[in-house]
Parts: structure tokens; sequence; C-alpha cells
């Protein structure tokens, strides 16, 4: 079920970024099978019922030896796709490099993510999410004025820039095979993927529309009909009454007199108008609010934390969440009206998948209980 059901992908294990990719293969149907290290390290953690190894099998292979380098290769040669997350050059040294891959199936897409890029002056040095928005321009606007840079949790650099962006390059290459029938190696990198997502900003920019500084600006929080607000039971509300029409409902709701906050759009004019609606929003408790904006053109959201989105009327009758060993998680997305994704299955026990699909591979049992044995596998 799903638009890639029968799309077969090979995940080498690492962080955020590349289980992200393959975790949005596997909510579209594609069967991952995760090569795991027969001893990990602890620089990839395992997390028990972690979303980002949901629906995929696993596997445990000491990738550093020939039997279990051949191993690899031989799930290569029946794949449509790998995903690895390694620094450059480290694939190459364990012989499962684009070549080494490709030579073994030349329809293979090899999608692989790094945080500098395979290549440049800062390719093989160490770094974080944190390290690469900022190089590419997305942290330093993200902030309050006057306050330091904050970071938006990971969300720009591995998942958003990094592992949605790789995801959706795998899916145009293996579009493209479907002309050339030839695969091809996709190159993402989180810098490029970041600065990819402050297009917008950069069009601001070129306007004359952006430039304030940092949390000065119409859509980082300078704007009072843009931002977040403080409630009487000290949670908050999200406003985003852009457009006049919405500001009109806005006010409507939080029964302001539109006299008292005139030249909403001049930016000499806003910590005055920020003043007023924070003074009036802190009347009442944030689901008030929200309970009072319901149904109107207002936008005026509650701010819920991580554990309240699940259970709130909207994401519940959408389905926006689903619950896997009794732990709530985001269900897959988008949406597909014919083609529609079976629900994720929960995450099975680390290099629990081996025997299964080894035995697919065509070893025996025998083969099977050698390679353990020896340590080649888990």
């Amino acid at each position: 079920m799903g638009p890639l059901a029968g799309l077969k992908v090979v995940e080498l294990v690492g962080l955020a970024p590349a289980p992200f990719a393959a975790t949005v293969l596997a909510d579209y149907g594609a069967d991952v099978v995760r090569v795991d290290r027969v001893r990990p390290g602890f620089d990839v953690p395992v997390f028990p019922r972690d979303p980002l190894s949901r629906s995929r099998r696993w596997i445990g292979v000491d990738t550093k030896s020939p039997e279990g380098r051949d191993i690899v290769l031989r799930l290569v040669e029946e794949a449509d796709v790998l995903v690895e997350g390694y620094r450059p050059g480290v694939t190459e040294r364990l012989g499962l490099g684009p070549d080494d891959c490709l030579s073994r199936n030349p329809r293979l897409v090899y999608g692989r993510i790094t945080g500098w890029g395979q290549d440049g002056p800062l390719a093989q040095t160490a770094g974080h999410d944190i390290n690469y928005i900022s190089v590419s321009g997305a942290l330093e606007p993200i902030g309050r004025a006057g306050e330091r840079p904050v970071p938006p949790l990971n969300l720009l650099g591995d998942f958003g820039g990094g592992g949605m962006l790789l995801a959706m390059g795998v899916m145009a290459a293996l579009v493209e095979r479907s002309v050339s029938g030839r695969g091809q190696v996709v190159d993402a990198s989180m810098v490029e993927g970041s600065a990819l997502l402050t297009a917008g900003m950069h069009g601001l920019r070129n306007l004359g529309l952006w430039g304030r500084g940092r949390g000065a600006n119409m859509l980082d929080g300078g704007a009072p009909f843009y931002d977040t607000y403080e409630t009487a039971d000290g949670r908050y509300v999200a406003v985003g009454a852009i457009e006049e029409r919405f500001w009109t409902a806005l006010l409507r709701v939080l029964e302001i007199d539109p006299a008292t906050v005139e030249g909403r759009l001049d930016p000499e004019q806003w910590t005055r108008v920020r003043a007023v609606l924070a003074e009036v929003i802190r009347t009442r408790t944030r689901d008030e609010w929200a309970s009072r904006a319901e149904g109107t053109d207002a936008c005026l959201t509650p701010v819920l934390d991580p554990s309240e989105a699940p259970s709130h009327p909207h994401n519940v009758a959408r389905g926006t969440f689903v619950t896997l060993d009794g732990d709530p998680q985001p269900a897959p997305a988008p949406r597909f009206s014919r083609t529609v994704p079976a629900e994720p299955t929960a995450p099975v026990e680390p290099r629990s998948s081996t025997s299964e699909v080894l035995t697919g591979l065509g070893y025996k049992q025998s083969d099977i209980d050698r390679l353990r044995t020896d340590g080649v596998v888990a």
C-alpha cells in the first residue's frame, strides 16, 4: 500500500536526517531495511519506540568485514534506493560508496546526506544542525530583537533542509530513472537545504521588505499582528492576522477598538500596538481565547505543547497523529487519494530482522549461524 509500494530501500544507520528520509519513504509504502553495526557505537544512539525507526526491518552487519560488505552489496543488488548519512569518504572506505554500489546495480538511486556537502573547505569537519544553519544564513534571523539567535530545535537543518529534501531528491531521481533506466547519486547538504528554505526571506530582502534586524520584521515576531502573546494562565496564543480582513476579525474577538491600534503597518507604531494587544490578551486564559476565536478568521490559535497536540480536535479529526505501542507520533504526510499508505508499524527491536533478511537473500540457516558465530552479523 502507498505510492512507493514495491520500492526497496537500504538504509545505512545514522543520525536524524538520513533516518528521517528513510522514514518518509517507508511511510509512503517502501520496504526499508536498516543496516546497523554489529556493535553500535555511542555516536548512533538507539531510542526505544523512536518514530524514526518505524515501518522497517533492521539487521546488524559488520560492514568492515569482507563478508559483511558482501551482505550489504547483495541487498543493494535487489534495491532501488540506498540512503546514507556518513561523512564524505566513509562509505567509499567501506567499499560501499557510489561506484561500488552502482557497479553492482546501475539502476540504484544512491542518496547521501551530509552537513556541509561532499566537498568544499568544511566538508571533512564536524558539525550539527546549529552549525549548518548558521552558515546558510537561516539561524541569524531567528530570535527576539536585541537578543541572540535562537536555535529552532533541529528542524531546519536535520529535518526540513536535510532529510526531507533528501527524500524529495531520491524521488525525483526515481522519476528520471523511469525514463532513462539509470540510477544516480543524490548529494544532499544541510547547508544548501536550509539555505533553500530561506528563499522567501531572500525575496522579501530583495524587495526591501526585510532588513530591520533580527526580530524586527513582519514574519520574525517584530510585527504585532504576527507574534505570540502570554495569556492569563501563563500559556500562549499565536496571532497571525496579517491581512486587513483578518486583523479586523482579530480585533473583534479581542474586543479592541480599531482606533486604539491604528498604524499597525507602520513599524514605528509596532511597540505601541503590541502593548495594547498584550494587555488585552493577558485578561483571559489560552483556552478561553481559543474558544472565542474558534470559527472566525481571527488567525488566533492556542500554542500547544507536543503532548497536547495529538488531542486537539482538529488533529483528532484529521488523524494528524497515530498511536503505536501506546505512544502518539506524527502520522505520514501528505495524503494520497488513491494509493493510501498503510498505518505505520511500530519500531522493531534493533537488529531483530537479521535472519529474516538474510534468508530472503538466499542464505541458508547454517550460513547464518556461522556468520553470527564469526561476528559478521547480529
